[in-house]
């Protein structure tokens, strides 16, 4: 009997002690966890000082055209990108905390787990023991009929014990699986914040760059701004123009008889044409018809999406189609534009390089150039901020969302 208590002493001093450090690891994860909230108000500073800054731009946007509120528009949009930077700075400090926080609450759960391994192991070894003795033994050995009933309720308490801790043991794989799951979305989340930031980093220098640029063809004269905002306007015009000549008379050798072959060599697939990314898929940094887009009152409504890509990014063919125009403008705004089937045309602006001609067809994915939008550089045009293309879809001339189309 004595024996019997001692055992059970032992064991469950042993469980109070593991479970004693346990709870010692709890302080490390507190730690953790109150930075982790000191990082998360750092970042939602960082979130409202970009909303400051939009609010600047949004009310400029709404005053005149001017070399001054242009200015002011591109030093907003610079102080926002670099909050936005800092916000990802401090998202990748919170990610790596979280990750840190994790790992040690996953060690812990194997802690938990191997301390239960032990107790299991011990309970079946005491129930072993006892199982090997029969009923009249164990009378014998304790001597009188209320300690034999004690030691049977001893034994009973045991297997309840055992049952009880496979089943903890089950919770706490559990949990350790949905940890281990959260700990692999934080290291994307983490690999995701580190890609944003870099590309942040490079949207803050192409910013500054573009203001530079605006001040050295300007040479901060207003009138020379006005100008150069004047002749922006006539160049699209123009383009519009000339797009929409030039779609209207290859539509017309098309349909013509004599013409078959081109007619034929439209009827891709057939059923509703839907086109393919010209370039990887990526952020949308101006939508169709944005409210943001800065030279709204100028220019008009932006006609397209633009879709954030490196410099020099090949440009392939959304569907098989004809080159309507495909005009190289220097260091003016470069454009391709291709047409295709059902009324569809597509037009490519700020574009780098041009590989294919006038008249020319083209299959779907064939590459037909390179994109551009770096400021001061060929094709960008004189208002580009960063590099990107500018993808336009029309419906019988008219300019349509792009998303409505893209597979």
């Amino acid at each position: 009997m004595k024996k019997a208590f001692f055992i059970i002493f032992i064991f469950c001093c042993g469980f109070f002690l593991l479970s004693t450090n346990h709870f010692a690891y709890a302080s490390p994860v507190d730690d953790l966890q109150k930075q982790i909230e000191q990082q998360n108000a750092k970042i939602k500073q960082l979130q409202e000082q970009q909303k400051v800054y939009q609010d600047k731009i949004d009310q400029v946007q709404k005053q005149a055209t001017t070399l001054k509120n242009q200015i002011s528009i591109l030093d907003n949009q610079i102080a926002k990108t670099n909050a936005a930077i800092k916000e990802k700075q401090e998202s990748i400090t919170e990610t790596e905390l979280s990750i840190q926080s994790l790992e040690l609450q996953i060690n812990n759960q194997y802690d938990q787990i191997d301390v239960r391994k032990e107790q299991l192991i011990t309970m079946l070894q005491m129930i072993n023991q006892n199982d090997n003795k029969n009923s009249l033994e164990i009378f014998l050995l304790n001597g009188n009929i209320s300690e034999f009933l004690n030691q049977a309720k001893y034994l009973e308490d045991l297997q309840g014990n055992l049952q009880d801790n496979l089943e903890k043991m089950k919770l706490i794989k559990d949990g350790l699986e949905t940890q281990q799951n959260a700990l692999q979305e934080k290291k994307q989340t983490l690999s995701n914040l580190k890609q944003d930031l870099v590309q942040q980093k490079q949207q803050s220098s192409l910013e500054r760059q573009a203001e530079n640029n605006l001040l050295t063809q300007t040479r901060g004269a207003e009138w020379k701004y006005q100008a150069l905002l004047a002749q922006a306007v006539s160049e699209q015009k123009k383009a519009e123009r000339d797009m929409a000549t030039a779609e209207q008379l290859l539509r017309k050798k098309i349909a013509d008889q004599k013409n078959q072959e081109m007619l034929n060599n439209l009827e891709e697939g057939g059923g509703p044409l839907v086109l393919s990314w010209p370039v990887p898929q990526n952020v949308i940094t101006t939508s169709f018809h944005d409210p943001e887009y800065p030279f709204i009152r100028s220019i008009g409504q932006h006609p397209a999406i633009d879709i954030r890509v490196a410099h020099g990014t090949a440009i392939r063919a959304p569907a098989s189609g004809y080159v309507a125009k495909a005009v190289n403008a220097g260091m003016g705004y470069s454009y391709i534009m291709l047409v295709h089937r059902d009324g569809i045309s597509t037009v490519y602006g700020h574009v780098s390089a041009i590989y294919v001609s006038e008249g020319q067809y083209v299959q779907r994915g064939s590459t037909i150039g390179r994109t551009g939008g770096i400021p001061g550089t060929p094709g960008a045009g004189p208002f580009c901020t960063g590099p990107h293309l500018h993808f336009e879809v029309r419906s019988n001339g008219i300019p349509t969302n792009p998303l409505n189309y893209l597979i």
